[in-house]
């Protein structure tokens, strides 16, 4: 056994001997052999190189690191070079505490990425001039495409979604891979906006604040732009880029509607493409149409402000297939970067990066426009210059010099001045178009544009500006959350597994971490190489032909999936196909995801043991026998079992002419034991962030791979801007960059290649070995809802609390926020089942912590038995007032009908060190959060401070 995987999988030898006991097998080929269904399993082992070392392997990702050549990244295009503060590196991108945590549905032990998140809330509204800023989206070309959507919802009219032609080309390309199967008509506007909104019966355009060529227009033509649309009953879009707006006048004082935009530029690394924060902000009567996550203000049990996540009822999870959205991972531990970039340099700070950048780029401009005409002389960072015949000699010359630009055609030259643009890089520049390197005289302005410091006034970015002051914050930030460097986070479906430090150190060199996704590929072969090998052992691990890591998240690589299945009815000519089934019990993000690629979603019930109902399935089936496009379904089952009829299921459906599209969610418990592809399906979106051990960042960062059989291939995501990325027979992209979120893709490729077939397979025995031990454990208290065969679960279980609420009136909520006080993250609350609670303890925790779990359920059985008999009021209890917050019990009155001791310490009090079993006491900042006070007065950005005092 190779090293790591010891080191991965937390119950080996005698505890791992003494789980499979309890679950009464004697290894785990044997568990695995009772559990997976025999139609299925994989009987050879995966062709996977030998596993590494950790030594090894980081040897090999420094190696493919090394082969990449960042440059100075000066092409633009939506992403530049910028300065992560050290402080905001080492303390939040490359933290456990923030990187390990989950979204924060639990509020209570969230509130520092809450408040982080409020923080770039605040952020973009102040800086976009619009009052509510949701919690961030996953690119800018998706971001877009959201906005896109929320227009069509609201405004009732024509089809036509005009595009200024100055959008980024990667923006075009994602919204009209969007519009292909909502039956929108994108038109490109080159010439007046004005006059194409008077021509055309639009219901939303959509403006790039600068251009893609780097132009400005001024206010005065904005608003022209802005008011015709609105006379037009058009909905206007500001695409805007964020460090610019502290310079020019701010979408909403000029009339937009909504603004969308990236967050990169405020410290986030380049990343060949991303993860990247994207933004949303809308104008009031929007709010409750944002897509994606929204943190608001309410209060708690204790009448104290706390945040929590707000309008919940518009997202896929509630709403299925009438959400406004499919996202359900966002981008948060980027937008959290972003806001800490922004508290820490404040206004006055970002202000003067701003202003430092457009004088560079104002220099360089006066030094070049001699012998290269602008495009444009009013602009903020970017200048497009004119050498016919000469653009790919210039661009070649400044690379030899360190410098990549655009080559923007034969005939021009993009030039984008970032953050991190030194003299050096402007000399080389200069030299590239064979003038000499910039002096004091400068050329441009900013089109009349010269906005006041009207933003970010809350103390909150005004404080914290030496390093002491932000290294405090942070900590006291992380303090208020709980995440996996804390305790075990038994969430169902989400898979909260280690984090390897070693997949996580390499993200951070300089060949992964700066270099621009639209880099010539020549400088990139060390990304090209390693997204090549992470692709063939995805496609081994699920036994798919082909796999696209484009897709930036689940809900993405789902709506790829489905987009590849309609391409391929479209090419048989059966453009009728347009149903999909899926299943009572799937995930919310399906049914968003299927509207989105144009399908019509037909539920198929679930039977009494949990299973899909098969008789109700062949009735639907053969109700549509000849629009059936696909199925989507989730294996093993949302309900936690290996479901014998899969194979059936997949003949069933290909017998009609339909798809099968397996959801990659509950991947983790089939590592080196079942392959998708093999048992009858199509095609799949894995979960990175979830199976492969990229962590979730507090709701964020995510990447979602599709995976398809050589039929769909033909029909996974390109790139207009790098050939590398797809086939030319695609129907476009689904995320601004050609490899989405690839600055992480090393993590996952360093997990598979240290566990190698062997590990992962033992990764995937083990999940089910620690899920069936926490059923065997608890199930006499909390009644395990569904089994399968050997009345054995797979990698989760499901605990029906239903019995229990109606016996003693304790519910679900009630024993979520009283594992709190136990020093637990709560499992996965009513989902599928309704007063549920789903249980995924994953292969990474040791018996201990297992136990330790077990021990706390149990207890707060005991302790719901006490309030049915009589012993605790119903309405006053240990679990109905739970979580109890330090403050409420070190107050000077206590009028509980119960000790503080058992309010505090329910699992006992151990004192002295570590080592010696004692252990420190988790405090959530919050006591129970009412979230539908929240809803009701909806504040989305930092309130005063007057509203926290007592």
């Amino acid at each position: 056994m190779a090293a790591f995987t010891n080191r991965h999988i937390g119950a080996v030898g005698n505890d791992r001997a003494a789980l499979l006991e309890t679950v009464g097998f004697d290894s785990l080929d044997a568990l695995a052999e009772a559990a997976v269904p025999g139609a299925i399993v994989l009987h050879a082992p995966l062709n996977l190189p030998p596993a590494l070392d950790e030594a090894a392997t980081a040897a090999e990702l420094a190696g493919l690191a090394a082969l990449n050549r960042p440059r100075r990244a000066m092409i633009g295009l939506g992403y530049h070079g910028t300065i992560t503060p050290p402080v905001i590196r080492r303390n939040v991108l490359e933290s456990p505490a923030w990187y390990t945590a989950y979204t924060p549905y639990q509020p209570e032990i969230s509130q520092g990425r809450l408040e982080a998140l409020l923080n770039f809330q605040t952020m973009i509204g102040d800086l976009t001039g619009l009052p509510t800023a949701g919690a961030s989206l996953l690119d800018e070309g998706t971001a877009v495409a959201e906005a896109m959507a929320i227009a069509r919802r609201v405004t009732r009219k024509g089809a036509v979604f005009l595009v200024d032609a100055q959008v980024l080309p990667q923006t075009l390309a994602v919204v009209r891979t969007r519009a292909l199967a909502t039956g929108i008509d994108v038109v490109v506007v080159e010439g007046d906006l004005v006059e194409a909104l008077q021509n055309h019966e639009a219901f939303a355009v959509v403006v790039q604040v600068p251009g893609a060529d780097g132009g400005v227009r001024s206010a005065e033509e904005l608003r022209a732009i802005a008011a015709t649309a609105h006379d037009n009953n058009a909905t206007v879009i500001a695409a805007a880029d964020l460090l610019a707006l502290t310079m020019v006048t701010a979408p909403g004082q000029w009339g937009a509607d909504i603004a969308v935009g990236s967050s990169q530029r405020f410290g986030v690394p380049l990343f060949y493409g991303g993860p990247h924060a994207a933004y949303i902000a809308v104008r009031h009567g929007l709010e409750r149409q944002l897509p994606g996550r929204l943190v608001g203000l309410s209060v708690d049990a204790d009448g104290t402000p706390a945040l929590r996540l707000a309008l919940q009822t518009r997202e896929q999870h509630i709403r299925r297939d009438r959400a406004t959205s499919n996202i359900c991972t966002a981008q948060v531990l980027l937008a959290v970067t972003a806001s800490l970039y922004a508290v820490y340099h404040g206004p006055h700070g970002l202000r003067a990066i701003a202003a430092g950048i457009h004088h560079k780029a104002r220099r360089l401009a006066a030094a070049l426009a001699s012998v290269a005409p602008l495009a444009h002389e009013s602009f903020f960072d970017t200048l497009t210059l004119s050498v016919p015949g000469r653009a790919a000699g210039i661009v070649e010359t400044a690379a030899q010099g360190g410098v990549h630009l655009r080559l923007v055609d034969a005939d021009h030259v993009g030039v984008s001045v970032g953050e991190d643009t030194t003299e050096a890089d402007l000399a080389a520049v200069a030299a590239a178009f064979a003038v000499g390197a910039p002096g004091e005289a400068t050329l441009g302005d900013l089109a009349g544009h010269d906005r006041a410091i009207d933003y970010l006034s809350h103390p909150v970015f005004n404080t914290r500006h030496s390093e002491t002051e932000m290294l405090r914050y942070l900590r006291a930030l992380s303090d208020r959350d709980f995440a996996l460097d804390r305790g075990m986070i038994p969430l169902g479906s989400c898979t909260m597994k280690l984090n390897p430090t070693t997949s996580m150190e390499a993200i951070g060199l300089p060949g992964f971490a700066d270099l621009h996704p639209f880099a010539p590929a020549a400088d990139a072969q060390g990304y090209l190489r390693l997204i090549d090998l992470l692709c063939a052992a995805l496609a081994e691990i699920t036994g798919y032909d082909r796999v696209s890591v484009q897709p930036n998240a689940g809900s993405q690589g789902e709506f790829a999936g489905l987009m590849a299945i309609r391409s391929y009815h479209l090419a048989n000519g059966d453009d009728q196909r347009t149903v999909c089934l899926i299943p009572a019990s799937a995930h919310g993000t399906n049914a968003a995801s299927a509207v989105m690629a144009g399908m019509k979603v037909v539920v198929v019930k679930t039977a009494d043991d949990g299973s899909i109902d098969l008789a109700d399935l062949r009735a639907k089936i053969e109700a549509n026998a000849d629009t059936l496009a696909a199925i989507m379904v989730t294996y093993p089952s949302t309900h936690g079992v290996y479901e014998d009829t899969i194979t059936e299921l997949c003949a069933l459906v290909h017998e009609t002419g339909g798809q099968v599209y397996v959801d990659g969610a509950n991947l983790n418990a089939l590592l080196g034991l079942a392959q998708p592809g093999s048992f009858g399906a199509d095609v799949s979106h894995l979960n990175l962030h979830k199976t492969f051990a990229i962590p979730h960042g507090g709701g964020g960062p995510g990447v979602g791979p599709v995976a398809v059989r050589a039929h769909l291939a033909p029909y996974l995501p390109n790139h207009p801007l790098l050939a590398e990325a797809g086939p030319v027979t695609s129907y476009g992209p689904v995320s601004a960059a050609p490899f989405g979120s690839a600055g992480v893709l090393p993590i996952s490729y360093a997990f598979i290649t240290m566990l190698g077939a062997d590990g992962l397979k033992q990764s995937g025995q083990s999940a089910v070995l620690a899920a069936n031990y926490v059923a065997k454990r608890i199930g006499e208290h909390y009644p395990i809802l569904y089994t399968g065969a050997h009345g054995l679960v797979a990698h989760e279980c499901i605990a029906d609390l239903r019995p229990l609420t109606k016996a003693t009136g304790v519910t679900v909520d009630d024993v979520a926020k009283r594992l709190i006080d136990y020093g637990f993250h709560a499992p996965t609350m009513s989902f599928p089942v309704s007063g549920t609670l789903m249980i995924e303890p994953t292969e990474s925790e040791s018996k201990a912590e297992l136990d330790r779990f077990c021990d706390a359920m149990i207890a707060i059985r005991a302790e719901a038995d006490a309030v049915g008999a009589g012993q605790w009021p119903a309405d006053d209890n240990p679990l109905r007032n739970a979580p109890h917050t330090q403050h409420r019990v070190v107050a000077d009155d206590w009028t509980y009908p119960y000790s503080r001791r058992l309010a505090a310490y329910p699992g006992g009090l151990v004192l002295g060190s570590i080592g010696t079993g004692s252990s420190d006491k988790y405090w959530p900042a919050s006591a129970r959060i009412d979230g539908a006070y929240g809803d009701r007065n909806l504040v989305c950005s930092c309130p005063p401070l007057d509203s926290f005092a007592e």
